[in-house]
């Protein structure tokens, strides 16, 4: 048995993380822009990537170590995502760190921002060499990881175990554009005093990115720095493998639910339930096209519950479906049902009230089988094409 309690802060709570950020001259309006993480002791490491087969710089070097290195340092900028910058955004990591003035042990670089510019290292060199790596400033953290986050995504946990014991566990994540479920989407540092063996910690990490991180969709697109980073420094000497398994669970959940519900300019956030069908594969197969789809998305936008965009969403995913046995539902109420129409006057009105709130269901029954998965995501408006419109800017 274990206890699950969520804390209110940031990662700087767990024992032997420090963490801040600052501006160093990357955002031209003086916001904050260079961050770190950093560990007493070393942590050992895994991560998840993104399925963009150009994947930046930083990917590259972090998969330049041998397979179980151990850090005690990463480092992340924004407005920068040292992308489609070849083997010279390799060496300006290296040099970055190579001019740091204080002793690291396997630093790991992670950036945001716009593809296809070198970084500005001396800016980046200067604004790392002014860290205090004992403060605890997770706040400000947060803050110089965002591009056009509208606001800081985190998330904490301690777990009580049955023979007292207890490890916390917390993240810090950005991600509200370029987020389509294709593995990690966006960046996220998971940061835990657990002691989780090595060979635990990828297999946790992919296990739970499925529901979490690979089921969250914003506008379709896939970056090419997205990651997931879970770091382990093992100073609480405690752990349960299911209590673990379960918190990481929440902790990802939480951040892959702040990524859709702060999509570029959205206003809805959407769980897109598909049930009974042929297998789970086939279930999320259409539960992501669901969460995909333009007409879906500008529909919700428009607080029009337009079942038929619905259905023929789940007929274009080519998966096994009957009209005859298809039911489709926003929350509890319905408005197809195995081949009849539910959507006189009274039940569109009670849709378009659904469909009003921050946060909804869209629950399709397929009829055939067991299969199941839950997608999610989120409206598309007018806001969206503005933000990158002019997104270099």
């Amino acid at each position: 048995m274990f206890t699950i309690l969520p804390i209110k802060g940031f990662i700087d709570q767990i024992d032997g993380f420090y963490c801040d950020g600052i501006h160093a001259g990357l955002k031209p309006n003086g916001n904050r822009d260079l961050g770190f993480i950093y560990s007493d002791v070393l942590c050992d490491v895994e991560a998840v990537f993104t399925l963009n087969k150009f994947q930046a710089a930083p990917l590259k070097h972090y998969q330049m170590y041998d397979k179980n290195f151990q850090t005690n340092f990463v480092l992340i900028n924004s407005k920068n995502a040292n992308a489609l910058t070849g083997t010279k955004g390799i060496d300006d990591i290296n040099t970055i760190f190579s001019s740091l003035n204080f002793d690291l042990t396997n630093p790991i670089m992670s950036s945001t921002g716009v593809i296809g510019n070198p970084l500005p290292k001396q800016k980046i060199i200067d604004g790392a060499n002014s860290f205090n790596l004992s403060a605890k400033s997770g706040e400000n953290l947060s803050k110089a990881i965002m591009t056009t986050d509208a606001y800081p995504k985190t998330s904490m946990y301690e777990v009580k175990l049955e023979d007292g014991t207890s490890f916390k566990i917390g993240s810090v994540a950005k991600g509200a554009g370029m987020i389509n479920p294709n593995l990690a989407t966006m960046l996220c540092y998971i940061c835990t005093d657990a002691d989780i063996p090595k060979e635990d910690m990828l297999e946790l990490l992919e296990i739970n990115s499925h529901t979490t991180f690979n089921a969250i969709s914003v506008d379709g697109d896939t970056s090419t720095n997205d990651t997931v980073l879970l770091l382990a420094n093992k100073k609480s000497k405690a752990y349960d493998k299911e209590a673990f398994k379960e918190v990481l669970r929440l902790v990802m959940h939480d951040m892959a639910m702040l990524m859709v519900a702060d999509g570029e300019g959205a206003k809805k956030a959407v769980a897109f339930e598909v049930l009974g069908a042929i297998s789970d594969a086939e279930a999320e197969i259409a539960a992501k096209a669901l969460s995909n789809s333009l007409l879906v998305k500008t529909a919700l936008y428009g607080e029009d519950p337009n079942f038929g965009r619905i259905a023929s969403t789940i007929g274009a995913s080519r998966i096994q479906c009957d009209e005859s046995k298809l039911i489709i539902a926003y929350n509890d109420v319905v408005v197809f049902k195995e081949g009849e129409i539910f959507f006189d006057e009274e039940q569109e009105v009670k849709a378009s009230k659904v469909l009003k709130n921050d946060k909804y269901k869209v629950i399709c029954h397929i009829g055939l089988g067991e299969g199941k998965f839950t997608a999610y995501g989120c409206d598309l408006g007018y806001e969206y094409v503005k933000i990158n419109a002019d997104y270099r800017s």
